[in-house]
């Protein structure tokens, strides 16, 4: 009698070895969300509820309510119109939320009212045609501490120091804050999104000399962040206009 192979015990679906490890769940982020139309503040919740990360805490229309944002971590300020908010409101409201961070969702924000926004204490400009997935992005950066300001947003403020300049100025550069023409280079790379490596790898030096570089550039001219340094030279038009930093892709936050 042949001796028959024992029969293998039936498998479960094949789907769940296909399965990759679960990955680490995010902490929750508690969002307050600040508008003038109800509709929209209810379609942002809606939004934000896909995400398991995410829970909306609150919701208000007046600025003056803005109180019981203290309980979030990030406040979503949804702008209707591209005008951005009056100045002396926008910091009673930051004021108001702290330590929650702000975001503006916007249409379109002026440029002259940019840099201003985010030195009032705004630690996001999102624009209103991004993706949810970038909304979501933004949220979770700012969360964590970090700014969020739309490429786009970079790249117009890039360009308009060329703009102004006049052509022929072909003058011998002056070097203002007693930044060296490296310091200067460097500054013009990271504006134009390039990390550190890829700024030592431009500049032919190691990337612990950018970052040593990168800390005599905050002394001198008194930032303690790259976007507060980014922000700064691009108003003080301290931007080097060469092929280089044109050509490197902006990043978005």
């Amino acid at each position: 009698m042949l001796n028959r192979p024992a029969k293998r015990p039936r498998s479960s679906s094949p789907a769940l070895l296909l399965r990759s490890a679960p990955r680490p769940r995010r902490s929750t982020i508690r969002l307050f969300l600040l508008g003038e139309h109800a509709i929209s503040r209810e379609g942002l919740r809606l939004l934000l509820a896909s995400e398991s990360d995410f829970r909306v805490v609150g919701s208000a229309t007046d600025w003056a309510d803005a109180a019981r944002a203290r309980r979030s971590e990030v406040v979503l300020v949804d702008l209707p119109h591209a005008a951005s908010p009056d100045r002396r409101a926008l910091r009673a409201l930051i004021a108001f939320c702290a330590p929650a961070r702000v975001i503006i969702l916007t249409p379109r924000l002026e440029h002259s009212r940019t840099m201003e926004v985010l030195r009032l204490g705004v630690r996001g400009i999102v624009d209103k045609s991004v993706t949810a997935q970038l909304l979501f992005k933004s949220v979770r950066a700012v969360a964590a501490g970090e700014y969020w300001v739309e490429r786009n947003i970079i790249a117009d403020l890039t360009q308009r120091p060329h703009a102004e300049t006049s052509p022929a100025t072909d003058a011998p550069r002056q070097r203002p804050f007693g930044l060296t023409e490296r310091e200067l280079h460097i500054i013009s790379l990271l504006i134009a999104g390039f990390g550190n490596k890829a700024i030592g790898d431009r500049c032919g030096i190691r990337e612990r000399t950018v970052k040593q570089h990168l800390t005599n550039i905050f002394e001198k001219v008194g930032v303690s962040s790259r976007l507060e340094l980014a922000l700064f030279a691009l108003q003080e038009r301290l931007v080097v206009t060469d092929d280089a930093s044109r050509s490197a892709p902006m990043r978005a936050r």
